[in-house]
């Protein structure tokens, strides 16, 4: 029996209406969908009238499903792969499937879209032609203080994630670190309130501490 494609589905980071017609159309023909949180991504099946099976796949279960999803692929089903937001292993469980299905010989195929790093980049500002990526710093201050410190020398443009209850401790770090570095704070990207700042690190968090830090942030310095 032939195996069947593990597609990586990109999906919106926000506006729905950002998925591309080939996403959709994926969406519509596998057998299975394995996404972060069922509910969330029924918001999106609905919208674009996709009925097709959905079973859970985050970081407290991956390690359960991964086998469960492989022996699907195995036995002949096609499985997309979807995030709650952006596109699948980009600082998520992904990973740990994409390199079960290419360690089992089986084909994995991306269907490009939306991903917050690209998208947050390209509207810094910023040198785009050399960046980092770093995802989320620890949430342990000495392990985050550190790695920042190890960035300070960085010369390529340095994009991170921050959830909201964090990124006043974060921009403090930074602050403190690289000296009031400038740099760029984006929040609910793509989304109704969409918020792009700009200044020094001290400018950007005197102003989230006047105005409770609400939506994921992208930080890029």
């Amino acid at each position: 029996m032939t195996a069947g494609t593990l597609f990586i589905v990109a999906t919106p980071i926000g506006n729905l209406e950002d998925i591309t017609i080939r996403a959709i159309n994926t969406l519509k023909s596998v057998d299975i969908i394995a996404c972060e949180d069922t509910r969330h991504t029924s918001i999106l099946t609905q919208r674009y009238d996709i009925h097709k099976p959905m079973v859970s796949f985050y970081s407290y279960n991956q390690i359960k499903r991964v086998d469960q999803l492989i022996n699907e692929l195995m036995g002949g089903k096609n499985i997309a792969l979807v995030s709650d937001a952006g596109t699948p292993g980009i600082s998520d469980p992904g990973f740990t499937i994409i390199r079960a299905a290419i360690n089992n010989g089986i084909t994995v195929s991306s269907i490009p879209g939306p991903s917050a790093v690209i998208a947050g980049l390209v509207i810094s500002g910023k040198p785009t032609d050399k960046f980092v990526f770093e995802g989320f710093l620890s949430n342990k201050s000495s392990q985050r203080q550190k790695r920042l410190q190890e960035l300070k020398q960085e010369t390529r443009t340095i994009v991170l994630y921050e959830s909201p209850h964090r990124i006043l401790k974060l921009l403090e770090d930074i602050n403190t670190i690289m000296e009031d570095r400038e740099v760029v704070c984006i929040r609910e990207l793509t989304k109704k309130f969409e918020e792009v700042k700009r200044g020094k690190a001290s400018e950007i968090k005197d102003h989230f501490s006047a105005k409770r830090p609400q939506g994921e942030f992208l930080v890029i310095l």
